[in-house]
């Protein structure tokens, strides 16, 4: 005797499922505080990047004798720092993923008391993800994201504080082209090393905030009219 196939619920039953509602939002409670740790730890990576680079900032105009090179090891720690935090936004990212689809598809039908968002394929995209978690964005994304958020301030910050130092403490003093190259120059790296670390650091700056200015949105979109006035107080 054939067993008898017992057809799928449908959306509205879901959502009168009790059972099912509570372990969806056990499951989405669960996965936003996963997202919630990798948030943190987003956060200590750029204190670490402040914290050295005003750590290094103080001592440099302290002590004149320190040479301005001193912000080249600035720059190298706050890359390091940007490449960790990058990897870390990649997991942040993925699991967000998760709970934004949760938002969108089941969330907003319980909210509304409309079952027409649960329809499509974001089950299965879910348990897939469950099955086989993977990145949602590349690395290059990941690092072009947080330097538009936060490491192009703190590297322009270092790069107008290199250029302070040099100015400040240059002798001889800076009155030309050739004083301002020699001035580049320190000990055994010459000035035209020094100059393409400068040249190299705000031509990659540049380039991955544009890259990802046009390539990628923001975690919040940032919505001008009607909708948005609704929400004043």
């Amino acid at each position: 005797m054939a067993s008898a196939i017992i057809p799928a619920p449908s959306a509205r039953q879901e959502l009168e499922d009790a059972s099912y509602v509570n372990a969806m939002s056990h499951f989405y409670r669960g996965e936003l505080a996963r997202i919630m740790v990798w948030r943190q730890r987003l956060d200590i990576t750029t204190t670490w990047a402040i914290t050295s680079t005003t750590t290094i900032i103080t001592v440099a105009f302290s002590f004149r004798d320190v040479p301005h090179i001193i912000f080249f090891f600035n720059l190298a720690i706050v890359g390091m720092m940007l490449w960790i935090e990058a990897r870390r936004y990649r997991f942040y990212d993925a699991f967000r993923g998760r709970v934004r689809m949760l938002e969108a598809h089941f969330l907003v039908a319980m909210v509304s008391r409309n079952p027409s968002p649960l329809e499509g394929d974001w089950r299965r995209l879910v348990c897939e993800d469950l099955v086989l978690p993977s990145f949602k964005i590349s690395r290059l994304e990941a690092i072009g994201r947080r330097m538009k958020r936060n490491y192009v301030f703190i590297i322009t910050f270092i790069l107008v504080a290199w250029m302070t130092k040099l100015f400040m403490h240059a002798n001889p003093p800076i009155h030309s082209w050739d004083a301002f190259y020699r001035a580049l120059g320190v000990g055994a790296l010459p000035g035209w090393f020094v100059g393409g670390v400068l040249a190299l650091t705000i031509m990659t700056t540049a380039t991955l905030t544009w890259y990802v200015s046009i390539n990628s949105t923001g975690e919040v979109t940032d919505l001008r009219g009607s909708h948005r006035d609704q929400w004043r107080i």
